[in-house]
């Protein structure tokens, strides 16, 4: 019977594995992959401490800072279904199930998709997901990232020094990122950014050719060979349905203080409702529920 298990390993789950250890709780953090959506990250320049890192060297310090504090990570184990019983809870893996008495949920967000003809066919083909994953493979190519946002313009920073051209698709008027990456990114030589265009198609026989967008009330095409979708996040909460309040994009509904709407559970990071994608959010919230836990705890019990 552990006192909290941690559902994700992103930040949000790190940070409160971190202050679970450093409290010396009898816990588990169960995830499918430790870093989450770190990986994806260019550069960061906006969390306080750091002035500069890659989301692939900050996860690599958080796993240093992980494997410091000794907390329990069973990666590998993706959690499908928790029950709640009587005042306790049973968290089922799909390698195994584990008791708890409280449980913070930090199961973050996924890639949305544009779901647009050849996306699917083409899919690792040339349509990826993942600029820093993936981007390496596109050296001295064409490329289109489809978004406007932060993410794509994050895509953008980390291929400006691998793609030979950039087209930046968005089916807004203007880009809607920070301002510092609308600077950075939309007056470099090869970058062109494209207003007011809904990409409509992925062409392309065994690899990518080409992306087709309407604009204007025009269809064009345009010769990439590869797409980076970029186009925000669908929080994994799937399989919560039912268990916790989700709010109408599927967000698990929390409290200032990240309760959630089952007594005992607490839920941070891009999966709860406050719909702000941000490192450093994620990192207070994850803080903000072990502590929360651990008061539970010492009432309950």
């Amino acid at each position: 019977m552990y006192e909290t298990i941690i559902v994700g390993a992103g930040i949000a789950g790190l940070t409160a594995g971190i202050y679970a250890a450093r409290k010396k709780m009898n816990f588990i953090c169960l995830s499918k992959d430790v870093g989450g959506q770190i990986l994806e990250s260019g550069r960061i320049l906006n969390y306080p401490g750091i002035v500069q890192t890659t989301g692939y060297e900050f996860n690599e310090l958080l796993r240093e800072q992980a494997k410091f504090n000794n907390i329990p990570i069973h990666e590998g184990e993706e959690v499908t279904r928790i029950e709640k019983q009587s005042d306790r809870f049973k968290v089922i893996s799909k390698k195994d199930e584990y008791n708890t008495k409280s449980i913070i949920l930090a199961t973050g967000a996924r890639a949305r998709k544009l779901n647009v003809p050849g996306e699917t066919r083409l899919m690792n083909r040339g349509v990826t997901y993942c600029a820093i994953c993936d981007g390496p493979l596109f050296a001295e190519k064409d490329v289109a990232i489809i978004g406007g946002g932060d993410s794509s313009l994050e895509a953008a920073d980390f291929l400006l020094n691998i793609a030979r051209k950039i087209y930046l698709i968005t089916i807004n008027q203007r880009l809607l990122a920070h301002e510092y990456l609308i600077e950075l990114i939309a007056n470099q030589e090869n970058v062109e950014v494209i207003t007011e265009a809904n990409t409509t198609a992925i062409l392309g026989e065994d690899l990518v050719e080409s992306v087709e967008y309407e604009q204007h009330g025009q269809r064009k095409k345009t010769d990439v060979q590869g797409v980076f979708v970029q186009i925000g996040r669908i929080p994994n909460t799937e399989f919560l349905k039912g268990f916790v309040d989700l709010d109408e994009h599927k967000h698990i509904m929390i409290d200032c203080e990240t309760d959630s709407s089952v007594k005992g559970v607490f839920a941070a990071g891009d999966c709860s409702s406050v719909h702000e994608y941000q490192y450093s959010i994620a990192a207070g919230q994850g803080c903000t529920a072990l502590l929360k836990v651990a008061k539970f705890l010492h009432k309950a019990y």
